[in-house]
């Protein structure tokens, strides 16, 4: 077997056919962990977008596995973490008998920490949470990695995990009383002393700030492979920047305000914490009235937001000079002063104003919102991160070119000389699939068209008995067509009612629902057999118009004398409809239609261009043909 190649290993005659029943060689899977391996061998950077159903996961760990180097692998989500490290990457270790050491490893909010635990459970302000902090210390002491995944699914923004879990910003390292127990501490050296990590985006970015600071907890890595990569550009925008939050802010009052509990002649440090609380909550207001994005201009416009703008930075200086007059008496009194330093400095960097390559703005968040100032393109920064890990880069996802072209993808990271590698997927599309492009819709831009979608969805959604994703590209579009589809005869799910997860599995388990839903669940969502039987997408998906910072690429582009349009727009839009149009086809028994709404689709140039990267799916001419096809999947049935 050592002599194989890593195409041949995943062979009809080689050991994943002969150890596990039911796997089928497939050509393309093949071709890219042939093409992996080169990659690790030669130490390059390679771009492989591997159509739904290749089996990417196999055709990246078989090479990984077997290299002989250290690896790290980076998926988009925790649960995608998950699934790789406990289903995927054994399956794959047993069927090469490979004795290679592997880890998860998670960002430190994932796991439990024993002295903020211990904080709270002698915090009279939790006596309300008493019942549950019991139970989590019950748990802690059952525990061997301390994730809280392992405690069941809370709501990510769940109170009682921010009292016991740490951040970059309130742990105290080295210097805190739990450090020799601390799991976060046990994940990273099993981390340091692995073949192959198991890691999600968010942490392999942040790793890099981590190094620049001297203090990176990932594994001097010989290859770095990127699953789900399509989702990379957005993120490595975001932390090349600066940030501040309310939430920090008053996370930081109650950090401090904790340390307090053992001190009695500290009230003029009490006093500058309340005088932050209070500031951060006026800063609060002027988030409600935004709804999303804006620039940092516009937020500034708003009433009250200049004023509290001001309060904010203001009580961060005077909070960050008592906490440091005070910061000898505890190490997280020191943690605390460190913390409001940076908050404040941060802050005064994002309220400097306008800057060439730079684009300022302001995000609507929970009952508050968050400041941001970050990089137009990160395109010299994550050059800087790759050069942090000299080795080969693979990046790979379903979707990552426009048609053939990887540039939009490429040219955003820097990676213009890597190699690249498009696989179709092995589903039949024209035998499982057909496309529907209605006629006589309206302009998209025209206040009825929701309406006029939802109506002319309605009887193809009755031929198929329900078993239908209807897609949006915008919250109000979602509220209009979920209203007007209730009429319908079938369980009618819309985002925000629920949990995705929840939505998801309600779905999945009735059969013939209708899930309506906007721009997170056009992606990583994995509905399998007759259940999900259509898919509609309510038009092109080119982006929030208004949002500054997306705004601002396109005038990047403009400047450097390039067609937004062409460079960014479109190849942006049909990487995020192939991603809504992969929801329908996820296994070879899978059947169903694909209806894009979207007029513009038959009545503009570049329509052929949209059409040309979607799967081959037979066109179908009218509705009475689309219900036809979608009477014929119920009798199928």
């Amino acid at each position: 077997m050592s002599g194989d190649s890593a195409g041949q290993l995943l062979g009809a005659d080689g050991p994943f056919a002969a150890r596990h029943p039911g796997f089928v060689a497939r050509a393309a899977q093949q071709q890219m962990a042939d093409a992996v391996e080169q990659a690790l061998e030669e130490r390059q950077a390679l771009i492989v977008e591997a159509g739904t159903g290749t089996g990417k996961t196999y055709a990246y760990l078989t090479p990984a596995l077997r290299s002989g180097v250290r690896v790290v692998v980076s998926t988009g989500t925790k649960n995608l973490q998950d699934q790789l490290f406990f289903r995927d990457l054994p399956r794959v270790r047993e069927a090469l008998a490979v004795p290679a050491r592997v880890s998860l490893l998670k960002g430190r909010a994932n796991y439990l920490c024993l002295y903020r635990l211990n904080k709270a459970l002698v915090d009279p302000r939790t006596r309300v949470r008493r019942e549950r902090l019991t139970a989590v210390q019950e748990w802690s002491l059952r525990t061997q990695a301390g994730d809280v995944a392992e405690m069941g699914a809370s709501a990510p923004d769940d109170a009682l995990l921010g009292l016991v879990t740490s951040t970059a910003d309130n742990c105290l390292g080295a210097k805190c009383p739990d450090f020799a127990a601390c799991h976060v501490v046990k994940a990273r050296r099993a981390a340091q002393a692995a073949d192959l990590v198991v890691v999600n985006h968010h942490l392999l970015l942040a790793d890099f700030r981590l190094k620049e600071q001297g203090f990176g907890v990932l594994p001097g890595a010989d290859a770095v492979i990127v699953d789900e990569a399509h989702q990379l550009p957005e993120l490595a925008a975001q932390f090349f920047g600066e940030r501040v939050s309310t939430r920090q802010m008053h996370d930081l009052v109650r950090d401090a305000a904790a340390e307090l509990q053992a001190f009695g002649d500290m009230g003029g440090l009490a006093q500058e914490l309340d005088g932050l609380a209070k500031a951060a909550a006026e800063l609060e207001r002027p988030f409600a009235a935004i709804g999303g994005r804006v620039t940092l201009r516009a937020f500034g416009g708003q009433a009250g937001a200049a004023s509290a703008l001001g309060a904010s930075r203001t009580a961060l200086e005077s909070c960050a000079a008592a906490l440091k007059s005070f910061a000898e008496r505890s190490a997280g009194l020191e943690n605390c002063a460190l913390r409001a330093a940076d908050l404040s400095a941060r802050l005064e960097r994002i309220a400097a104003g306008e800057e060439a390559g730079q684009v300022r703005w302001a995000e609507a968040l929970g009952r508050g919102g968050s400041l941001h100032c970050a990089p137009v393109e990160p395109t010299e920064d994550f050059r800087r991160f790759m050069g942090a890990h000299p080795g080969a880069w693979v990046f790979t996802s379903a979707t990552l070119a426009a048609g053939e072209d990887f540039s939009h993808f490429s040219r955003t990271l820097g990676l213009d000389q890597a190699a690249t590698l498009r696989l179709d997927s092995p589903f039949d599309f024209r035998r499982q699939a057909r496309l529907y492009l209605p006629r006589g819709l309206p302009d998209p831009n025209d206040p009825a068209y929701a309406d006029a979608v939802a109506d002319m969805l309605d009887p193809l959604i009755r031929a198929s008995g329900g078993g239908a994703f209807v897609l949006c590209t915008s919250h109000r579009a979602l509220l209009r067509i979920a209203a007007r589809l209730r009429t319908l005869p079938y369980p009618l799910l819309a985002q925000g009612e629920d949990a995705k997860a929840a939505l998801v599995e309600r779905f999945a388990a009735a059969g013939n629902g209708v899930l309506v839903a906007t721009s997170s669940f056009w992606e990583g969502v994995d509905v399998k057999g007759q259940a999900l039987r259509l898919v509609a997408i309510d038009r092109l998906p080119f982006g929030q118009q208004n949002d500054p910072v997306f705004e601002a690429r396109l005038q990047a582009v403009r400047e450097r004398g390039g067609n937004p349009f062409s460079e960014v727009q479109l190849p942006r839009a049909i990487t995020t409809l192939r991603q809504g149009v992969g929801r329908l086809i996820r296994d070879g028994a899978d059947r169903g239609l694909v209806v894009l709404c979207d007029p513009r689709v038959r009545g503009k140039g570049y329509g052929r261009r949209v059409l040309a990267s979607l799967p081959p799916m037979p066109l179908l001419d009218d509705a009475q043909a689309a219900c036809a096809w979608l009477a014929g999947l119920e009798t199928a049935a």
